[in-house]
């Protein structure tokens, strides 16, 4: 990726919904060459998508917890089973592998705590091989950034 790709990726983060006419003109190009180029970012994997940023309030989904889970045990099945079925609850927002004194850390979203409790009764502690899970509920969500940063090389931060 050159200097211009990085430019390009600012700019979408920015806002997805540019046309290829603005796109261009804020990256210094032309139509064709700046479509061409979002394609090779699409292509190889750099893009990996445009979504709609949804206000978790309007959604209705505006409880977060943070949930520590601990494996029974960690082959390469029991992981593979945990994964799979993590993919399958809706509530789970974010599910990563941690190294630790802990094997997943999750980010869950509900209406409130008493749907929060559901949640964990009905489906996260039914995960394959779940041992022991400890949640922590957010008071307060001070920074919730889903952009890369990028530098373009111009002394000037995007993204």
């Amino acid at each position: 990726m050159d200097r211009i790709d990085l430019k390009i990726l600012a700019e979408l983060q920015r806002d997805a919904r540019l046309s290829y006419v603005e796109l261009a003109r804020r990256v210094g190009l032309s139509k064709t060459p700046c479509a061409e180029r979002v394609r090779k970012l699409e292509e190889g994997g750099v893009i990996r998508g445009y979504h709609a940023d949804l206000d978790p309030v309007a959604m209705d989904r505006a409880h977060v917890v943070i949930v520590q889970v601990l494996l029974s045990g960690t082959t390469a099945h029991e992981l593979k089973l945990f994964n799979e079925a993590v993919q399958r609850i809706p509530e789970i927002q974010t599910c990563q592998m941690i190294a630790g004194d802990f094997d997943y850390l999750l980010t869950v979203r509900t209406r409130d705590i008493q749907t929060y409790r559901s949640v964990l009764g009905e489906k996260i502690s039914e995960l394959p091989c779940v041992k022991q899970t400890h949640t922590y509920v957010v008071m307060e969500v001070v920074k919730d950034e889903k952009t890369i940063e990028i530098r373009t090389g111009e002394g000037r931060r995007s993204g």
